[in-house]
């Protein structure tokens, strides 16, 4: 899987690229695991985290739900437990070269593992499936405006402006829009176990 995906608000590639790799190691995963794990090939994995190549917003949700984490703590470090406001302009944007948006409105909390996002998808643009969370993940959905094809699991459902959803964060979920103008939507998502961890001792190359 490759393509180039654009990340906003400053971030460096470098710095993702770190991230993911801090992310792998202290679960003790090696490249090649995690590469399993998430689907995507070694090379791109590696091409991460070197910070060689800018990954899609659906390369970078399958890295963090294989490594049991949300693309939010990828992009951001963890802040205080204590009331804070994230202005406009210093929200992380990440834009799909397919024709979408995520835009994370939540910020990370220590260990708490939530993500809240607004995502917008132009007209006739399928934003693609994206891998199971964790046993006892949980997402809500609420349309702002425009039409979502929402499909879980292999069924669709059509979501109209003003409709709302929940399904278990653990089924495969995909989002497209079948109409002519865009689609925005939010999304909460609370992410389930400790994710992928594997045994301390294994090999955790790179």
């Amino acid at each position: 899987m490759s393509g180039e995906g654009i990340l906003s608000s400053g971030l460096s590639m470098a710095e993702l690229g770190r991230r993911v790799r801090g992310e792998r190691r202290a679960r003790g995963l090696s490249i090649e695991r995690l590469a399993e794990l998430s689907g995507i090939s070694r090379s791109m994995v590696s091409d991460v985290e070197r910070g060689a190549k800018t990954p899609t917003v659906l390369v970078l949700d399958r890295l963090a739900t294989a490594l049991g984490t949300s693309i939010s703590r990828l992009l951001d470090e963890p802040a205080h437990s204590a009331m804070r406001v994230l202005r406009h302009a210093d929200q992380r944007v990440l834009r799909d070269p397919s024709g979408w948006e995520r835009r994370v409105l939540s910020p990370v909390l220590g260990e708490v593992e939530f993500e809240f996002m607004r995502t917008t998808i132009g007209p006739g643009v399928d934003a693609g499936e994206f891998a199971p969370h964790a046993p006892g993940s949980r997402e809500y959905l609420a349309v702002e405006r425009g039409g979502l094809r929402l499909t879980i699991d292999g069924r669709p459902y059509a979501l109209a402006a003003g409709d709302s959803a929940y399904y278990p964060g653990e089924c495969r979920h995909a989002f497209a829009n079948d109409g002519t103008t865009d689609c925005v939507y939010y999304l909460a998502m609370e992410l389930g176990g400790a994710g992928h961890h594997e045994p301390q001792g294994g090999s955790a190359d790179g």
